[in-house]
């Protein structure tokens, strides 16, 4: 069964820094996409950043684009965001999901695998 856990979320002000962390466990991951995506009070969930765990290739909505970079880790199941010059627009609570195989989709409906969120807040 897959399990994923994130971790890393807080309060910062503007022009910050965090770093998000996916732990991922229950199978194997080298043929998925990992994606993060973030949900607003009163907002629909939308897409951040996604990789494909094999060739590690990337995609990003614009609004992050040269701020938050999506990676993974080479020995452990783990995908990190990090996010840098961090805005009010940024508050949410952030999402880690998985889908196989690892097609980079920017739909959250394509990812059948969820993890329990982790809440960022951004100070003006």
């Amino acid at each position: 069964q897959v399990r994923l856990v994130e971790s890393g979320g807080g309060l910062v002000q503007a022009g910050g820094s965090l770093r998000l962390s996916c732990a991922a466990s229950g199978r194997t991951f080298s043929s998925s996409a990992m994606g993060w995506f973030r949900q607003a009070p009163g907002k629909e969930r939308e897409f951040v950043a996604v990789i494909n765990w094999s060739s590690g290739a990337t995609t990003y909505a614009d609004s992050v684009k040269g701020r938050f970079t999506i990676s993974r880790g080479n020995a452990e199941n783990t995908v990190y965001l990090q996010m840098n010059s961090l805005k009010p627009e940024d508050t949410a609570v952030y999402y880690c999901a998985v889908r196989f195989p690892g097609i980079r989709s920017v739909a959250a409906r394509d990812y059948p695998y969820w993890g329990q969120g982790t809440q960022v807040t951004v100070s003006s």
